[in-house]
């Protein structure tokens, strides 16, 4: 029963965030609420230490620390900050929050050039038939990054401690 609930909250939350900044450029506070809490719940039913637990959630607030000082000066999104905050918490203080940071980083690299060379070909001027490709062709509007930390979310969950937690009970039976 914890194992489903590991492997459906974090992945279909990273998922929907994805999707939800594609569409509409928002990611919802309740995605990043889910998150944290659905850790908080599952996390000690794992049998994860409480000192573990604990800088988990430290990671977390670090992050969101430094994602809030992007936010402040206009460098990332709100709903961005949060996601990332929140996914932080999953991954605790070990190395494969850095794997995440890493590949979102990368991942979001590449889909900031990808959405600049949208927004500079002609597929752009004939694309205002779906509202979220007219949006990604603005030159005003930012970057939806809720899709590469969605998807580095996805490529490295498995690596996470829940993630590992849940792929090893899944592989003793």
């Amino acid at each position: 029963m914890i194992e489903a609930a590991i492997l459906i909250v974090f992945p279909f939350a990273m998922a929907f965030a994805a999707v939800s900044d594609l569409l509409s450029m928002t990611i919802q506070n309740r995605v990043s609420l889910i998150l944290v809490g659905a850790f908080a719940v599952l996390a000690p039913l794992t049998g994860m230490a409480w000192d573990v637990y604990s800088l988990h959630f430290a990671a977390g607030l670090a992050i969101l620390a430094v994602t809030f000082g992007l936010f402040a000066i206009r460098a990332m999104g709100g709903g961005d900050a949060k996601l990332m905050a929140a996914t932080a918490v999953w991954f605790g203080w070990d190395i494969q929050l850095v794997a995440y940071l890493a590949t979102a980083s990368v991942l979001g690299g590449m889909l900031t050039l990808a959405i600049l060379a949208y927004r500079r070909s002609p597929i752009a001027v004939v694309a205002g038939r779906f509202e979220f490709m007219r949006r990604l062709a603005q030159h005003d509007i930012g970057i939806p990054y809720g899709i590469a930390l969605g998807a580095a979310g996805l490529l490295t969950f498995p690596q996470s401690a829940p993630g590992a937690w849940v792929l090893d009970r899944l592989s003793s039976i």
